[in-house]
């Protein structure tokens, strides 16, 4: 087995990722909820976007969680790796949830046992991305229940096209009303296999509000279903008013002659992100993150 030496223990940058993630909104979302106070002119909408940016401002001055749900940590490690990175990142994962400190949410899905450090069979989720680029990035994805638990997947008849797409996201996400704290980010994964298509959907997550999609069909239905849902009066935290998504974002690939997979994977206001690439010459954090 090749040893690969980084500048930085893993483990460490780890801890790192997850204390940013959870205490600091990505400056593109803390820019979205501005607008949206801009722009709102429902009193309680308003009074909702106020007391999530008074929050936002709170945990990153005390270095605290912005929301007691730190979630489940999902991992994409792309670039130069070995097989030791797993084991680095279970221990910064143990070690975050002591010190940052994370709520322990990791449970056995019959009994309800918690481990209390996030891990557990299976878990954290990482995916894999082996490139030859000359770095090792890992990007942090903490994914809390209320949003999770609003993911939905459609197998689409071909022959629904992009209406029958567009109505599975509007009736996705008014369905699931206030439960995922909305104003939300919707991913949607369109295509694949039905599993490729739910990863899809979480993976657009990553993707910056201000970043605009380079596919003009899929930037016009994001914007559609922009204006769509924001039209629909849901509202933060489904009280009523005209921010019911702070963006949408969406992935494709190629798909089956017979099938047309359609996934929506919900963000709460609190979609929490954080980079680090790791070279030679030590580690950059971003939260700006693209995979």
């Amino acid at each position: 087995m090749t040893v690969i030496k980084l500048s930085e223990p893993v483990e460490d940058v780890v801890v790192n990722l997850l204390r940013l993630a959870n205490t600091k909104l990505p400056a593109d979302v803390g820019w979205a909820l501005e607008a949206a106070a801009g722009w709102e002119t429902n009193e309680v909408a308003y009074t909702q976007l106020g007391a999530i940016m008074e929050n936002v401002k709170k945990a990153e001055h005390l270095g605290l969680p912005m929301c007691q749900d730190t979630g489940i940590p999902v991992f994409y490690v792309r670039g130069r790796f070995d097989s030791s990175i797993a084991e680095d990142i279970s221990r910064g994962v143990a070690r975050a949830t002591r010190e940052i400190p994370l709520r322990p949410n990791t449970v056995d899905p019959l009994t309800r046992e918690n481990h209390g450090d996030n891990l557990g069979p299976g878990m954290p989720i990482i995916h894999y991305i082996p490139t030859d680029d000359d770095f090792t990035e890992i990007t942090v994805l903490p994914k809390g229940a209320g949003s999770e638990n609003m993911t939905r997947l459609a197998m689409l008849n071909p022959a629904d096209g992009i209406e029958g797409i567009r109505r599975f996201v509007i009736d996705s996400v008014l369905d699931a009303g206030g439960r995922p704290c909305p104003p939300s980010i919707v991913g949607i994964g369109i295509g694949g296999t039905s599993d490729r298509c739910v990863e899809m959907a979480k993976e657009a997550l990553l993707t910056p509000l201000d970043e605009e999609n380079p596919d003009p069909a899929l930037r016009k239905l994001e914007e559609d279903l922009f204006v769509a849902l924001n039209g629909s009066g849901l509202g933060p935290m489904g009280l009523g008013g005209a921010t019911t998504v702070l963006g949408v974002k969406v992935r494709k690939c190629s798909c089956h002659t017979a099938s047309l997979p359609v996934a929506v994977n919900i963000g709460c206001w609190a979609t929490r992100r954080a980079s680090a690439r790791i070279t030679d010459h030590g580690v950059d954090y971003s939260q700006g993150v693209t995979l």
